[in-house]
């Protein structure tokens, strides 16, 4: 999506200039969110963008790997031999957290790429036993699409409860219930201590029989490739890129899943991980490229998942100190929570109340501070929160 949408952001800028795109993966570029759901249970045949990259005088070069860069000769080592450049642009995403000990065992499998999801299609086919290592937002599309196919699902998650790297424990205990209706069995607060054919073993002594485990404990930037290069990177292994999404070498750029930006609307560094993301930061990477360096990258965060049934999405960025408010009861259908920090709102989530999600991002996006007894009416809606 990043790569893409950066090659398309160009030419609507009116860049001129010869634009080459290079992937590793042998497919024409695709959308990712349909992996874990059409594609994965056989409603789609595939995700492929539809753009005309020849019309756009866009060179791809599918199926090459990039393996190094050297910014004084101002090239790029690939399989293929060396690409020269004049600007680079680097999005290169993120690869999932394999389990330990366990990539080489049989029935493993990962889920990030087209290929990723092609592996599993069978999987679901034949109904097998799944065991799910990680409840976050993969996990939990995951494990929709397999329950939908008829497979029995269980779901081990080392943290007290599903998304702990999203959300507290108060906002995910309902979310929680929503595996055990779907049939799903979800068990928290347990480390997978080993997989071996066939089986899942816990560190409590438990042996889950599994005929397929999918691995979702989250994902890292793919930056390995950039050792040497002397471009900046974080501790988090990500590419340090500043407000107008450059990196620390002249002419380089960083968008999407691989590269972090600081943000002065949250006060702090932020690496986002979704898909909203790697669109619209090529926007603003186009921009620098055609000589409009006045626009910077400060957007509001947002991502949406589709699981259980149900319709969640979140904007914006919250701590753990910022003031928790409900709109609805979370037994119900459809419900919200917004996080206040001196009652400016600071992030939103929304389940079935694409209304709430609208509005609430707008108002981010202004600064807006809303009447905290208001917003904790559900019946209310948050434009008419504002103070």
């Amino acid at each position: 999506m990043a790569g893409v949408q950066t090659a398309v952001a160009l030419r609507e800028k009116g860049y001129e200039g010869p634009v080459t795109l290079i992937g590793a993966e042998p497919h024409p570029p695709y959308d990712r969110p349909p992996l874990s759901k059409a594609i994965l249970l056989g409603t789609a045949d595939g995700s492929a963008f539809d753009i005309d990259f020849e019309a756009l005088s866009v060179r791809l070069r599918l199926g090459v790997e990039v393996t190094g860069l050297r910014p004084d000769a101002r090239e790029v080592d690939t399989e293929a031999g060396p690409v020269p450049y004049g600007v680079l642009v680097l999005a290169t995403g993120a690869e999932p957290v394999g389990l330990p000990g366990a990539v080489s065992v049989p029935g493993v499998h990962l889920l990030r790429t087209l290929d990723d999801a092609e592996a599993l299609r069978p999987v679901l086919g034949r109904r097998d036993r799944i065991v799910v290592v990680g409840a976050g937002w993969i996990g939990a599309e995951f494990t929709t699409a397999a329950r939908a196919a008829g497979c029995a699902v269980t779901v081990v998650e080392a943290a007290d409860r599903p998304l702990p790297g999203a959300l507290s424990a108060e906002v995910a205990a309902p979310m929680a219930r929503w595996y055990a209706e779907s049939g799903a069995a979800l068990l928290t607060g347990v480390r997978v201590a080993g997989v071996e054919p066939g089986a899942v073993l816990l560190a409590d002594g438990r042996r889950l029989p599994a005929d397929a485990v999918v691995v979702g404990i989250g994902v890292r930037p793919s930056t390995d490739w950039l050792t040497g290069s002397g471009i900046a990177l974080g501790p988090d292994g990500a590419i340090v890129a500043d407000e107008r999404l450059a990196t620390s070498l002249p002419d380089v750029y960083a968008v999407g899943d691989c590269a972090s930006f600081p943000s002065a609307r949250y006060g702090e560094r932020l690496l986002v991980h979704h898909w909203d993301n790697a669109l619209q930061g090529p926007r603003t990477v186009a921009a620098q490229a055609v000589g409009e360096s006045e626009q910077i990258y400060d957007p509001v965060p947002y991502f949406w998942s589709e699981q259980f049934g149900r319709f969640v999405q979140y904007a914006g960025h919250h701590m753990a100190e910022d003031t928790l408010v409900w709109r609805g009861d979370p037994a119900d259908a459809a419900w919200s929570v917004v996080w206040l920090r001196d009652g400016a709102l600071r992030a939103l989530l929304a389940v079935g109340r694409p209304r709430d999600l609208t509005q609430g991002r707008k108002l981010m996006e202004t600064g807006a501070r809303l009447d905290r007894a208001r917003a904790a009416d559900p019946a209310v809606p948050l434009r008419k929160t504002v103070l």
